[in-house]
């Protein structure tokens, strides 16, 4: 199918310099790009990282990290 596009500046730049580095002809060059941008778009959105917090079972609240450390390891952890 033959279809007339106007691109932007800095778009043609890019592709200029694709075809220069691969020495694909500029028309093979914007099909692969167009169907790796139309193939990236139709994947799903990647799942939520999820961090579930679990309870230790520590007696307190530690507001001082010295403070955990010894509970932890003793009062002699130096």
């Amino acid at each position: 199918m033959r279809t007339t596009l106007t691109l932007d500046d800095d778009v043609t730049a890019l592709l200029n310099k694709e075809v220069r580095k691969s020495g694909e002809p500029f028309k093979q060059i914007v099909n692969r790009l167009l169907r790796l941008g139309l193939m990236a778009s139709k994947q799903p959105a990647p799942k939520p990282f999820k961090v579930t917090p679990i309870n230790l079972g520590l007696p307190r609240d530690f507001d001082k990290v010295e403070d955990l450390i010894e509970y932890l390891e003793g009062p002699e952890h130096r």
